[in-house]
């Protein structure tokens, strides 16, 4: 796979207002859907991977952001430890799927084995054919057991990618998000490509194919993967419980205690308004 080149200033970006009006009409629809897989005892497994930088936790925060944590969660796994390296490749991953009525955003997966994995040499040569072998047969398996597998591919171009990697170097709340595997995926690129290509090759099949999102234009993407996933999910609307708020009684003859019993947290807002 080529090269993406494409200059920032040429993204055509969705207009703010727009993709904030869509976003909450998504994210409303988001927690009906969510109902519905409680209702309905659904389980439903969401694979985010791409290229670094490309848009994934955006676009996973904007899921989330609504929905009851009670049901949905977020996986996303650290270096394996000395004991899960000697599990079977999939076992700690299967250890996090859902169970009736949850709902599971992997952010990346047992994907890692052929992306960066493979790139970096983290795997061997049989280990990584083995699990380009195993893995369709596994997603089958979860698939027949009633399992909504859904898997996005985000696409980012190469000088994009560069550009966000230099904003997280000069962002001290988002600084966290580079490592210095990202920043070698910018003189391996084309072992990257490769890797994606041989992917796609041996696990986009019929019961679990791959979605690609074009994520130059992060506002676009996350209104397009929001969409999409609403759109692989058989639910039906559910209007939550009517719920009645009493009114509230008349106070007896209750007295509060004095505040100088209790330790309050410093009014720092307080003192930066004056400032």
């Amino acid at each position: 796979m080529a090269h993406s080149k494409k200059s920032s200033s040429r993204v055509q970006r969705m207009p703010k207002p727009l993709y904030e009006k869509e976003l909450e009409r998504l994210q409303i629809e988001l927690v009906s859907m969510q109902q519905w897989v409680i209702d309905t005892g659904a389980r439903v497994v969401v694979i985010f991977e791409g290229r670094d930088a490309a848009g994934k936790g955006g676009a996973i925060k904007r899921i989330m952001q609504y929905l009851n944590p009670r049901s949905a969660r977020v996986i996303a796994l650290p270096t394996p430890s000395e004991r899960e390296k000697g599990q079977w490749y999939f076992q700690r991953y299967i250890e996090r799927l859902p169970t009736t009525g949850e709902i599971v955003l992997m952010d990346r997966s047992w994907y890692n084995r052929a992306g960066v994995e493979r790139v970096m040499d983290y795997c061997t040569p049989e280990q990584y054919r083995r699990f380009l072998h195993q893995v369709p047969t596994f997603e089958r398996m979860l698939v027949e057991d009633g399992i909504i597998l859904i898997k996005y591919w985000f696409s980012v171009s190469d000088d994009i990618q560069e550009e966000r990697f230099h904003s997280r170097l000069n962002d001290p709340m988002r600084r966290w998000k580079l490592s210095d595997t990202d920043v070698v995926s910018i003189t391996k690129w084309e072992d990257y490509s490769r890797a994606k290509d041989a992917m796609f090759e041996a696990t986009d099949h019929a019961d679990a194919p791959w979605w690609t999102i074009e994520s130059d234009d992060k506002r676009a993407s996350r209104i397009n993967t929001i969409s999409h996933l609403l759109s692989q999910i058989p639910y039906e609307s559910r209007d939550p419980d009517e719920v009645t708020i009493p009114p509230r009684p008349v106070a007896d003859d209750y007295d509060r205690p004095e505040k100088g019993r209790y330790k309050y947290v410093p009014d720092h807002a307080g003192a930066v308004a004056k400032s």
